[in-house]
């Protein structure tokens, strides 16, 4: 029987249940390590954190330990983007070779950047075989989506980009702005809201990280996705998580932390996930800091595709970056609700209806064929039952 978890910080009495829900994950053994946080009119409402940081459960989770939330990452590069098309300098409708003139190879000339965000561009994956280290390395992995035929005709389907999403955007704005994708969102955005969030992470944030812990695989015949992808490793959905080479063991280590790799390595907190889509939340900003126009988080939030994804064994729906929920997968009563999850649980979204934000971290990985992870869903219905 798991031993009972003393669950830390602040609830307001009308979301309790939200507290009790969090227990009881620690309770069955669901958690090892985690953080929930949620804003109501830009408001912290919700703040709790509990567990170990580490699998030998003799550090003790902290409301400031930092934790690689994969996916969810996706968000904020997508912020990078957005705000570069509020100030006029990134149009979506135009080619990607117009920013960024040697993508233009092997058909690419008139691919719009709203596939790019949208998951549309038919670059999940890189064809040749990449050396492992590759991920590490800016030029390698941009040169080779630049050379990269699509796997399919642009616009008529749409794939989940796992890892090449971060470096198709990320390269677009590394075009317009000059910058990394990582400094952009540090000067951009983190250090003006106060984010306790990096893509790539300084070296002095290192004693704070708690490392993933591989958890629970929730199938029926025992196989998650990382088998189905060594299963067959020539197959797209192989090369889209796999080329280059890549083991979940890899994010626990300092060159995968250091590296800017802005679909899948964002090191950050609940609390910073929760304030700056507060911010979206709340129309663009948040305590007289602005991060998006309201027009430009409109545009951002209407659906761009729907349908099966030829990558993931799973319906998927897309904004122009953003995850959305489809039907058959709801994270609550709002289907225009908009935000990304990550591998293994974390998960964070803006509910402008509600006034309402979210954000998730964990260290116990779990996986099964879904968008959004039960934990942070179970957070969710709880959190929304109190605000009915």
């Amino acid at each position: 029987m798991p031993e009972t978890t003393e669950i830390h910080g602040r609830c307001d009495s009308p979301f309790e249940g939200v507290r009790d829900v969090f227990q009881q994950a620690f309770e069955r053994g669901d958690e090892l390590g985690a953080s929930v946080c949620v804003t109501v009119e830009g408001e912290t409402v919700v703040d709790l954190y509990g567990g170990y940081a580490d699998d030998a459960r003799t550090q003790p989770w902290r409301p400031d330990s930092l934790v690689n939330v994969f996916s969810t990452t996706k968000g904020m590069t997508t912020l990078c983007a957005l705000r570069l098309v509020e100030e006029g300098l990134l149009d979506v409708d135009a080619p990607v070779a117009r920013y960024w003139p040697e993508f233009a190879a092997a058909g690419k000339a008139d691919l719009p950047v709203r596939y790019l965000l949208s998951h549309r561009a038919g670059l999940a994956a890189i064809q040749k075989p990449l050396p492992a280290g590759s991920l590490y390395n800016w030029t390698t992995m941009t040169e080779a989506l630049a050379e990269q035929a699509p796997w399919w005709t642009p616009g008529e389907a749409h794939g989940y980009h796992a890892l090449s999403f971060g470096f198709l955007v990320g390269e677009v704005v590394r075009r317009i702005s000059g910058m990394s994708l990582g400094n952009y969102f540090r000067e951009q955005f983190a250090e003006p809201l106060g984010l306790d969030f990096h893509i790539g992470l300084p070296e002095a944030h290192e004693p704070r990280v708690s490392p993933l812990v591989q958890g629970p695989v929730h199938a029926e015949d025992g196989t998650d996705l990382f088998a189905q992808i060594m299963a067959d490793p020539e197959s797209l959905l192989a090369k889209a998580f796999i080329n280059p080479p890549m083991l979940p063991t890899d994010a626990n280590t300092r060159e995968w932390r250091e590296a800017e790799i802005p679909a899948a390595n964002g090191h950050g907190t609940a609390s910073a996930l929760a304030r700056i889509y507060g911010a979206l939340a709340l129309g663009g900003e948040i305590d007289g800091v602005h991060v998006l126009s309201s027009e430009i988080i409109e545009r951002a939030r209407q659906e761009q595709c729907l349908g099966k994804d030829l990558i993931l064994p799973v319906v998927s729906r897309f904004g122009l970056g953003f995850q959305m929920p489809p039907a058959e997968e709801p994270v609550g009563p709002n289907f225009k609700v908009f935000g990304h999850a990550g591998a293994g649980g974390s998960y964070g979204q803006a509910d402008p209806e509600n006034r309402m934000s979210f954000g998730y971290t964990m260290n116990l990985m779990h996986s099964g064929v879904w968008l959004v992870d039960p934990r942070p869903r179970a957070l969710l219905r709880a959190v929304y039952a109190a605000m009915a």
